[in-house]
């Protein structure tokens, strides 16, 4: 559809960018401040540091923008600290959403979990919280993901692989034996609106099998359009306006049955280590909130209602300062869209609450445990930014699912960062840096702008079918590996100080045997004592909620509690929506 209305950054302009502004500096310092500066420049400063006073560092993922030699006020004259900065837990919130941060509640240390045979990823996330884990993140394998049972032809060989393999309920059950559902925080990385409508009341069906209310269940799904129709590299594909209906049909449901649940996680993560710089993951991620944000007003719902659960998942990499002030930009700019493009009444809306993990596609494979100090930064400059839940990728990723060894050292980074640094002790320990001001404010700038584009070319939905983020892909990933093997951007230990001797190989995991024999006889099995006349009615009940454009997740829910397969389900969505060819990345 045309842009017709205005978009996110004219109502901006608008509204912020004509008010009064305080500067912190006057004009006069300002001024003897500016003829200082270009004395130094022409008596201290080398000719080739003046003529290249800009500078653009290459890192993976990076977003190419220019850095000054030295940063001074004179980088950000009309500096307003209330508009700009604003002290901790008040608006715009650039300096984090709680007053106290850290002090007042520590960022959730969130490791993922998931391989072979529920029962195995069972025993893995036991001994996470035994060492001290505050949370649980789910990772399925990929038939899970594809939504394709473990008996599937398509499944061959997958089964268990990459993440833990998930059929039915039952499974669901064997998953988190022995865990309290009801006292501990669950991440289901479910990646797909169409993959949440069939996981998560699975989720649903096994706490009522076990007596515990909805209402006393926390955690999040991811639930994403881009990750369904623009990362997935997957056989089928439903059309992106159905996906975007799923994704919608989950949160109002969520939010009306499961309260403390965080209904989506507005994927970024996914998208960057796919192959986008840290600006672009942010303004798609903005114009996927925006989009869903209206979609639940036109179903009646109050801005409000929707706003005050919504979450974010960012990706962190190498740019140690473009990462911290990507992020004080961002829930700066969520702060502005919530108050004056949606008017949210509820402060609790305003707020860019955000799960980060350390970027899986910096991990190389060749000395791999230069893995550790990269995302010990990463990790790092995630803290010093205020995220309030942490993921640090493990060293030996770039091979396989991470042995227990490697996620224990993961999960202790974390708990080094917090009891061993003092870096939880100050809030935004970076504000008021003139270096990160500066940058925070020109990568606003540049996701807004972003975020602008999009909008023009009809929005969200519209920039998928119409293939802009997948040629937006193609070319980031393209130029990126171009400069990697150009050495434009280094990688220590694979383009530049190379070793010459070989290292001790390192241990990488083995994934348990006969687990896709097991699933298999476990589904044939469920198969046989099943009421398969009440299967077949909840999924016809399903398609006939699916053809009337109805939130299909009450009847997702009794496809769970009568023993539908996930496969089963899937199958309904292909049936009743049809299916969607993507566009070529390249």
């Amino acid at each position: 559809m045309a842009h017709n209305k205005p978009t996110t950054k004219e109502i901006l302009q608008g509204k912020v960018a004509g008010g009064e502004r305080t500067s912190l500096y006057s004009p006069e310092a300002i001024e003897m401040l500016r003829a200082s500066f270009g004395r130094w420049q022409e008596r201290t400063v080398r000719l080739e540091d003046r003529e290249n006073w800009r500078v653009t560092p290459r890192s993976v993922l990076g977003s190419d923008i220019p850095r000054e030699m030295l940063y001074t006020p004179l980088s950000h004259p009309d500096f307003d600290y209330i508009q700009d900065l604003g002290h901790s837990g008040q608006e715009p919130f650039t300096r984090g959403v709680h007053a106290n941060m850290y002090r007042g509640r520590e960022f959730t240390m969130r490791q993922l979990s998931g391989f072979g045979a529920p029962e195995d990823t069972n025993e893995r996330m036991k001994f996470l919280l035994c060492h001290g884990a505050t949370g649980l993140s789910i990772i399925f394998d990929l038939p899970t993901i594809q939504m394709y049972d473990s008996d599937d032809p398509w499944s061959a060989g997958q089964v268990g692989m990459s993440g833990v393999a998930i059929d039915c309920v039952d499974d669901m059950d064997l998953l988190f034996k022995d865990i309290p559902l009801d006292q501990v925080t669950v991440s289901l990385v479910t990646h797909y609106p169409s993959n949440t409508a069939i996981l998560f009341p699975m989720y649903l069906a096994l706490a009522e099998r076990r007596g515990i209310p909805w209402d006393k269940l926390r955690g999040s799904v991811q639930n994403d359009i881009t990750l369904e129709e623009v990362v997935r590299t997957g056989p089928e594909y439903i059309p992106p306006g159905d996906c975007f209906r799923l994704q919608c049909d989950n949160i109002e449901f969520i939010r009306e049955r499961v309260p403390q649940w965080n209904y989506a996680t507005i994927n970024g993560y996914n998208l960057r280590e796919f192959g986008t710089s840290g600006v672009t993951e942010m303004a798609v991620a903005l114009a996927n909130a925006i989009e869903t944000i209206e979609d639940q007003i036109r179903r009646g719902h109050d801005v409000d209602w929707v706003a005050e659960r919504l979450a974010f998942f960012w990706s962190i990499a190498s740019d140690f300062f473009e990462e911290a002030a990507r992020l004080r930009a961002v829930r700066r700019l969520w702060y502005r869209i919530a108050k004056h493009r949606f008017e949210a009444k509820s402060a609790r809306s305003t707020w860019m609450r955000c799960h980060v993990q350390t970027s899986g596609v910096s991990l190389t494979r060749q000395e791999p445990m230069n893995n550790v100090v990269r995302a010990a930064f990463h990790a790092l400059s995630a803290v010093l930014a205020g995220v309030q839940s942490l993921h640090v990728d493990s060293f030996d990723e770039a091979y396989s699912v991470p042995t227990e060894e490697a996620a224990l050292l993961s999960l202790r980074t974390q708990q080094i960062i917090q009891a061993e640094t003092g870096v939880t002790a100050v809030v935004d320990p970076l504000g008021g840096s003139f270096y990160v001001e500066a940058l925070t404010d020109e990568i606003e700038r540049r996701i807004l702008d972003e975020l602008d584009e999009i909008e023009r070319m009809g929005g969200y939905v519209a920039a998928i079918e119409k293939g802009w983020l997948h040629k937006k892909v193609g070319n980031y990933f393209c130029n990126e590996q171009a400069k990697i093997e150009a050495g434009e951007i280094k990688v220590v230990g694979v383009n530049t100080y190379k070793g010459s001797e070989d290292l001790p190989a390192i241990n990488v995991f083995r994934y348990p045997e006969g687990v896709e024999e097991k699933q298999v006889a476990k589904l044939a099995a469920l198969r046989l004592r099943r009421d398969n006349e009440k299967v077949a009615a909840a999924l016809a009940a399903l398609a006939d909620a699916c053809k009337r454009k109805e939130n299909v997740l009450p009847y997702s829910v009794e496809c769970a509690r009568v023993g539908c397969t996930e496969g089963e389900v899937f199958k309904v969505f292909k049936q009743t929506y049809g299916l969607w060819k993507p566009p070529a990345l390249w």
